[in-house]
Parts: C-alpha cells; structure tokens; sequence
C-alpha cells in the first residue's frame, strides 16, 4: 500500500514543483537546473560510491561487521538513481542521501526496525541471517568430518575400450600428457 502511494504521490509533487519553479524562472532555466543536478549528482555518487566500496573491502579484510557500510553503499545507490530522475523532489531526497549525517539517520532508523537473529564471520562457520519471528539456530561446530562417496574403479584395462573414435588410448598407467 505504502508502495503505491508513492508511486501516486511523488509524481504529483514532481509535476506541481516543475510548474511552480518554471512559472518562477521560466522554461530554459528549469532544465538547466535539472540538468545540472544529474551531472553534479553523478559526480558525487561516483565519488562517494568508491569510498563506500574502499569502506565494505576494508570491513570484510578486518572480519568486521559490514552491514552498516554496505547500507551506506545502498542508500548512496538509491541516491544515484533519485537524481538521475528528472524532479526537484527526487533531486533533494537524493543529495539529502549523499550526506554521511543523514545515511547515518537513515541507518540508525531502519537499524530499530530491523531485527538480525544471528551474524557469524570466519571460514569454518557460516551466516546464518533471519529477521522476524523464527527459530533461533546455532551455527554448527567445524569438524573433522568430511562427507563424501566413492566409487571402486577397476584397475585392469578394458580391451573394448582401447580405441575410442579411432584414436588410441594410452596404457592405463599412463595419462597421455606426460612421458613415463
């Protein structure tokens, strides 16, 4: 529902803004302005987004909890997008993301909002990521277990299989690819 609504209602605000602010300083002046917000956003975004990739690389080499420079990296992502849409409002929402103070805001909202059950880092254990009411599981132990099937292969050559589509096969013992 909430989905919706903004599908309905952002459009609408674009449409009365543009008429306000081209009513304001006319036609020209407007696109300029739209204009010059998807380049200068751009140029931000592609800024901020390589120092947020710089800031998950550095999280996962110091097996650190990334989830909040990988938000970062998505709120910067959205922004790219609010302001390579035409729109004042879309354009003030995305510069509004581009600021460190207001993903910060963001974060911390959607962080009370969300609820992670289980979060592990390391080789031998894995994530286990759940939100909402389920189960609690713990992660397993490493183990000296490995789980495995097998086959018993019959060490004497086959003579039937001793040419295959007219080429020779090699002695058994033999690969082919080095001398003996």
């Amino acid at each position: 529902m909430w989905l919706l609504l903004a599908f309905i209602a952002i459009p609408m605000i674009e449409i009365a803004l543009f008429i306000s602010v081209g009513g304001a300083i006319g036609l020209w002046p407007t696109l300029a302005i739209v204009f010059l917000t998807a380049v200068l956003g751009t140029h931000l975004v592609r800024s901020q987004g390589l120092a947020a990739i710089g800031n998950v690389q550095q999280s996962f080499n110091e097996l650190n909890d990334p989830t909040e420079p990988l938000a970062h990296g998505a709120m910067i992502l959205i922004a790219g997008v609010l302001l390579l849409t035409p729109g004042f409002f879309t354009d003030a929402v995305g510069f509004a993301l581009l600021t460190p103070a207001f993903r910060k805001i963001m974060f911390a909202f959607a962080r009370k909002r969300v609820r992670v059950q289980g979060f592990t880092m390391g080789s031998t254990q894995s994530a286990n990521f759940h939100s909402g009411p389920t189960r609690s599981r713990q992660p397993s132990a490493p183990s000296d277990v490995i789980d495995g099937e097998f086959s018993e292969v019959d060490p004497t050559p086959n003579p039937a299989q001793e040419q295959i589509d007219g080429v020779k096969k090699p002695p058994h013992n033999q690969s082919g690819w080095t001398k003996h």
